[in-house]
């Protein structure tokens, strides 16, 4: 199946550009001598995990959906951080994780006689290994929604809270500062988490450094975050290092292609509707927010045809704008709104039934396969 003969809309992933994004990921991992991770909180189609299969990738959860889906379709062993855990969730985070980090002392704390019990029962290989979520309470992040380090943050252990005390049976510290961040930032986030908690590091094993590393980013320093990464790892030998992004597997690996379905205008402004969402289907764009990238559109601020893009929902704030064209968009004219396979599928909602773009995989070969067509089912059982 070729792309042009697909329905929209529908996003389209494609094989190549995963397998780009692997290939610098192992990279790093390698030349660095850390342990990279994937998070499912940015992308989760499992239908293309035997891609990420392929490269031995282990995964994050933060929550038991993920943490199941990262057994029985990934099939790789599963790092967990949850901002609580609760009686009726704690059991099988123990019995299907290698690591569990804890986001308080108290939760430590509270589950702590259950975690050792666990241990005591298991072979050796089975064991979880226990860590704490800690709080630089270093801010590299411009857009509060996506900051940890705000005051008042949920999310960590603030120094001051150990004091000098370090939970018996913790094995390692996780810290989550980043979001689609550089090198440099995280350089500046490892000397407050230094300063902060190197006291501790000689008695833990590991040190999980999050996520946000978009490292196959355009222009991303690599060989710095190389450097930075072996620096660390050198003052500390006795800690695997341990990166989680979720962005960087599929950052620029796939997009959203729509379709005009009609063009109104209002007091000058001419939006033309497309058959998708931005609430929906991109709702990042609202909520960082940002104005993603049209390939039919025209980088000249001189392109004569000016037009909004208005999503196919009721919501008033469905829209997005404003994009300029070197000739007029007409109904039928197909949009191509790039870098669309992360923090999409993930965040989509059904609001007012909409229909869910299909779901749609370019392999290698060039050729198009449906990974998933949503259908009234999906809407119906989804509300009852």
């Amino acid at each position: 199946m070729k792309q042009n003969d697909i329905p929209t809309p529908y996003y389209i992933v494609y094989e190549n550009k995963i397998r780009q994004n692997l290939d610098l990921i192992t990279y790093v991992e390698k030349e660095a001598g850390v342990k990279i991770i994937m998070a499912f909180k940015a992308n989760a189609l499992w239908r293309t995990f035997p891609i990420f299969r392929e490269y031995e990738r282990d995964c994050t959860a933060s929550s038991l959906n993920e943490l199941r889906l990262g057994r029985e379709e990934l099939k790789r062993d599963v790092y967990s951080y949850c901002p609580a855990y609760t009686e009726a969730t704690i059991d099988e985070y123990l019995a299907e994780s290698t690591h569990i980090t804890f986001n308080s002392i108290h939760q430590y704390l509270r589950f702590r006689a259950k975690l050792q019990e666990y241990n005591l029962n298991v072979p050796a290989d089975r064991r979880v290994s226990p860590g704490l979520r800690v709080n630089p309470q270093c801010s590299v992040i411009e857009t509060d929604i996506y900051n940890p380090a705000l005051p008042g943050s949920r999310f960590g252990v603030t120094a001051d809270m150990l004091d000098g005390n370090l939970p018996e049976g913790i094995e390692g510290f996780h810290f989550h500062q980043l979001c689609e961040s550089t090198s440099y930032d995280l350089e500046k986030v490892l000397e407050a988490f230094d300063a902060q908690f190197g006291q501790y590091l000689s008695r833990l094993k590991w040190v999980n450094m999050g996520g946000g590393h978009l490292m196959t980013r355009q222009g991303y320093d690599i060989e710095h975050l190389i450097k930075v990464l072996r620096t660390f790892r050198n003052k500390y030998p006795n800690l695997e290092i341990i990166l989680e992004p979720g962005s960087a597997f599929t950052w620029r690996t796939g997009d959203l292609i729509t379709s005009v379905v009609d063009i109104v205008e209002n007091q000058g402004i001419k939006t033309a509707i497309i058959d998708a969402s931005f609430a929906c289907h991109m709702p990042d764009t609202l909520e960082m927010p940002y104005k993603p990238i049209i390939s039919e559109a025209s980088d000249s601020d001189k392109a004569p045809y000016v037009y909004r893009l208005g999503g196919n929902s009721c919501l008033s704030g469905d829209f997005m704008g404003d994009w300029r064209f070197e000739k007029p968009l007409k109904i039928g004219d197909r949009l191509t709104l790039e870098d669309m396979n992360h923090y999409t599928t993930v965040k989509t909602n059904m609001f007012n039934g909409i229909q869910h773009p299909s779901i749609v995989l370019c392999d290698r070969a060039g050729d198009c396969h449906y990974l998933r067509v949503f259908d009234y089912n999906d809407y119906k059982t989804r509300m009852s």
